[in-house]
């Protein structure tokens, strides 16, 4: 009997959870040994860092696309389908096409399960079905996401002809370290032998660990801030005006469809990720603007909903915390912002909230599905004592949550001359958004 994607997903979740990691390569290298090794059909743009990762891969996707090449990207988590984590020519992939995916690994995982003193975890097994999708289709380059760290995540098993390294900070602190120089040196494992690497402007300590591994295996360095740049931006109605530097020429007048200062950072990092992939020859200024206005990155200042103006962000560290309240301040005039927040128990929950009190006028306090994330009672109790009990709202459901923001965020109370201009963000969590993304769904 034909499986059908319900039973797929569930035969995945079945697996070693994500967040549950055994610090090796071997089960992964075994299963694509057995499928013939599907990640060395085609080159790798490979990518790693604290935050930007996904964004960066869309835009690293829409300019190797715009050039006429066919592309397979693997991201991670997904926002509402586990089928958006393998893609092909910017499209995921169709639940009939996943259900293949997963048929064609099945077999060969079995064998690695029963040879193995652990089984294949849920994100090895979504990492060979996308290694194996890129070589049937066949594509002409895959753009892949680590899931976490570098040179023990599954991905690794791949030899990145480019190397991303987005900007490092603090994050999965229990699994990664907590300094950012020694998650520096997990990340640094990406970038192999003779590949090209792109750094973003990094912490100098940082900076460090990344160029020692990079000259120790000769990898060729472009530096941001050096070797290319972000040299203006404007907000604008949608987005913003940018203009870059790349590594090979200067790219004016682009406009970029997402808001904040660091997604134009993310597009520098892009651009000169393609330059650096095509042998950093020039290219065509009109192709790297048809790009980059098709650029979408679903859950990242997406607004979903006007009257009132909802914008989801998936933000679940300080420092992408910081990156968005920046933006939002910049790109819209929210008076007031009213917060729905939902986190990660295992996330530097106190800090984040620090960051979103000067700029949320109240705060709704929630938790999505997962038994990772934080209870709302919990969550609430933290924000009492840094935005005072009475800008703050408890409720366990999202859907309430939601219901009860609209209602802050509609009543204006206490921005009675603002009325009309208010605005909802729902931030901390990946799954915390996706999960806001279904309900508001009629919606967008």
């Amino acid at each position: 009997m034909t499986p059908t994607y319900g039973d797929v997903e569930r035969a995945l979740l079945d697996r070693w959870p994500e967040t549950k990691l055994e610090p090796s390569l071997d089960r992964i290298r075994a299963l694509c040994r057995l499928m013939g090794d599907p990640q060395a059909a085609y080159p790798v743009i490979h990518l790693t860092g604290t935050n930007g990762k996904t964004s960066t891969a869309r835009m690293i996707d829409e300019l190797l696309r715009a050039l006429g090449l066919r592309t397979g990207r693997f991201t991670s988590p997904h926002l509402e389908s586990m089928t958006e984590r393998i893609c092909i020519d910017g499209a995921p992939l169709t639940q009939d096409l996943f259900i293949d995916a997963f048929a064609d690994v099945a077999a060969f995982a079995q064998i690695v399960d029963d040879s193995s003193e652990h089984p294949l975890s849920f994100f090895e097994m979504l990492v060979g079905m996308a290694f194996a999708a890129f070589a049937d289709s066949p594509v002409d380059v895959a753009i892949v996401e680590v899931g976490m760290g570098g040179s023990w995540d599954a991905t690794n098993v791949a030899d990145g002809k480019v190397a991303v390294v987005t900007p490092i900070g603090v994050d999965h602190a229990r699994y990664l370290g907590d300094l950012p120089e020694i998650i520096a040196v997990e990340k640094a494992g990406i970038i192999k032998a003779g590949s090209h690497v792109v750094i973003a402007e990094q912490e100098q300590a940082v900076q460090d660990v990344l160029v020692q591994h990079s000259n120790e295996v000769g990898a060729k360095v472009s530096h941001e801030g050096t070797d290319f740049q972000v040299l203006s931006r404007l907000p604008a109605l949608g987005g913003q005006m940018i203009e870059l530097q790349g590594l090979s020429a200067r790219y004016d007048e682009i406009f970029l469809p997402l808001y904040g200062a660091h997604q134009a950072h993310n597009a520098a990092y892009a651009l000169a990720a393609v330059e650096s992939f095509i042998g950093g020859v020039e290219i065509d200024a009109d192709i790297v603007r048809e790009a980059f206005a098709n650029v979408t990155s679903p859950g990242r200042l997406e607004v979903v909903r006007t009257s009132p103006t909802i914008v989801l962000d998936a933000a679940h560290n300080p420092h992408g915390a910081t990156a968005t309240v920046e933006a939002v301040q910049e790109a819209f005039n929210f008076s007031p912002l009213i917060g729905v927040v939902g986190v990660m128990a295992d996330k530097d929950v106190e800090e984040m909230l620090r960051v979103f009190e000067p700029v949320m006028a109240r705060v709704v306090c929630t938790q999505n599905s997962t038994d990772r994330s934080m209870p709302a009672a919990e969550l609430g109790e933290i924000a009492g004592d840094i935005f005072g009990e009475n800008r703050v709202h408890i409720t366990s459901r999202l859907d309430d949550a939601l219901e009860l923001a609209i209602g802050l965020t509609e009543s204006a109370e206490g921005y009675e001359e603002a009325f009309g201009s208010g605005g909802l963000l729902v931030i901390g969590s990946v799954i915390t958004v996706g999960e806001a993304r279904v309900l508001l769904g009629r919606d967008h």
